[in-house]
C-alpha cells in the first residue's frame, strides 16, 4: 500500500515540486516526439502504416503492405506507439494540476487557474494532433496539413509546456522563499526583497520579436521541407517510387527566404545578447540569451552544410531537432526576460532607517 500510495500522492496530493517536475516531463516528451515525428518523415515513412487507426485494413500492428518496406511500417507504427506514453504523461499532468487547484483553493488560497488551463491544452492538443495524423496519412501526406501537424506541436503543445513549466518553477521558488520567511524570525530590519522593475522596455521588446521571428523560422522550414526532395515517397508495387504531393515552389528560393531569416534571428540574438550583458539582466537570462545565440550559430552552420551536400536526411533531421531546442531556449529567454527583478534589500530599506547625511 505505502508503493502505491508514492506512486499516486503526485498526482492525487501534488506539491509545487511535483507539479514543475509534471511541467517538465510535458515538455521533454512533446520535443521528443516532435523529433521522431521528423525522423518518420525524412526516413520516407510517413505512408509505412497507410491506414489509420490500424497500420493496414488486415492488421493493427506494422505488418507488410503494398508499396511500403516492412521497415518503414515499423517507424510510422512506433512514432504512433509514442503518443500513448505522450497522452499518459498529458493527461497526468493535467489532473495534478486540476487536484491542486481543487486544495489551494479548499484551504482558502486563490490559487491558479492559469496554470490549470495550460495543463488543459496538453492533453487536448496531443489528441488533436492524433488525429490530424490520421487524417493526413488518409489523405497521403499533403504538404499543407504535413506542415500544420508539425506547427501545431510546436506552436500550440510545447509552447504550452514551456510556458506552463517557467510558471511553476517561479511558483516553486515563491512557495520556498515563503516557507523560509516563516521559520525565519521576525527582523523589522530586514524586510523581503521587492520585485522591482522588470527589464527596459526596449529588451523586452526585442526578446518578444526574436519569439515571433524564430515562430515565422519554423514555418518557413516546414515550407523548405514541403518543397524539397524529402516531402516524402511511396513504393509500388512494381518498385516504383513516387513522390508524395509537394509544395509547387522553387526550392532555391523558399531556402533563400528561410536562410534571410535566419540572418535576421541572428542579428537579433546579438543586438539582446549584448543588450541584456550590459543591462546587469539577471544571470539566468544572460545564459539564456548566450544559449540561444550560440544554438541559432550551430544551425546556421548546419543548414548550410546540409544545403550544399544535397540535403543529406540525417543531417536534416539534426537540422529539425535542434530547431525544437532552439524554440524551447527562445521562449524561456522572452519569459525570463518578462520577469520583474528582485531588488536589493537596500533598495527596498525604509526610508526611517536610512542614515541622514552629515
Amino acid at each position: 500500500m505505502r508503493v502505491l500510495s508514492r506512486l499516486i500522492d503526485p498526482v492525487w496530493r501534488p506539491t509545487v515540486r511535483s507539479l514543475r517536475l509534471f511541467a517538465l516531463a510535458s515538455m521533454i516528451s512533446n520535443a521528443v516526439v516532435i523529433s521522431t515525428g521528423a525522423a518518420v518523415r525524412l526516413s520516407s515513412s510517413g505512408l509505412g502504416c497507410p491506414d489509420w487507426p490500424a497500420c493496414t485494413k488486415s492488421s493493427a500492428v506494422a505488418a507488410d503492405s503494398t508499396g511500403q518496406t516492412l521497415l518503414n511500417s515499423w517507424i510510422e507504427f512506433g512514432n504512433r506507439l509514442l503518443n500513448f506514453p505522450l497522452v499518459l504523461i498529458a493527461g497526468l499532468t493535467f489532473i495534478a494540476f486540476l487536484m491542486w487547484q481543487r486544495r489551494q483553493q479548499a484551504a482558502g488560497a486563490p490559487g491558479r487557474r492559469d496554470l490549470v488551463w495550460l495543463s488543459a491544452v496538453l492533453p487536448l492538443g496531443v489528441i488533436a494532433q492524433a488525429v490530424l495524423g490520421g487524417i493526413l496519412v488518409l489523405l497521403k501526406l499533403p504538404p499543407a496539413l504535413v506542415a500544420a501537424h508539425f506547427l501545431l506541436s510546436t506552436a500550440i503543445i510545447l509552447t504550452s509546456a514551456v510556458v506552463l513549466h517557467a510558471r511553476t518553477v517561479r511558483l516553486e521558488k515563491a512557495a520556498t522563499a515563503e516557507g523560509e520567511r516563516a521559520v525565519a524570525p521576525a527582523s523589522p530590519a530586514a524586510p523581503a526583497p521587492d520585485a522591482g522593475p522588470a527589464l527596459r522596455i526596449d529588451l523586452r521588446l526585442l526578446a518578444g520579436l526574436l519569439t515571433a521571428v524564430t515562430a515565422l523560422m519554423l514555418a518557413a522550414g516546414t515550407i523548405v521541407t514541403g518543397t524539397g526532395p524529402l516531402a516524402g515517397t511511396t513504393i509500388d508495387s512494381h518498385g516504383h517510387r513516387t513522390t508524395v504531393p509537394r509544395f509547387h515552389f522553387s526550392l532555391e528560393a523558399v531556402t533563400q527566404l528561410h536562410a534571410d531569416i535566419g540572418w535576421f534571428i541572428g542579428a537579433l540574438a546579438v543586438a539582446l545578447v549584448l543588450g541584456l550583458r550590459y543591462a546587469g539582466a539577471p544571470r539566468r537570462t544572460v545564459r539564456l540569451g548566450w544559449q540561444v545565440l550560440i544554438g541559432i550559430g550551430m544551425q546556421g552552420v548546419i543548414g548550410y552544410a546540409q544545403y550544399f551536400n544535397h540535403l543529406p536526411a540525417g543531417l536534416v533531421w539534426v537540422h529539425v531537432s535542434l530547431a525544437v531546442l532552439i524554440w524551447i531556449w527562445v521562449l524561456q529567454l522572452y519569459l525570463s526576460a518578462s520577469d520583474r527583478v528582485p531588488l536589493p534589500a537596500a533598495a527596498t530599506a525604509p526610508a526611517s532607517e536610512t542614515v541622514p547625511a552629515p
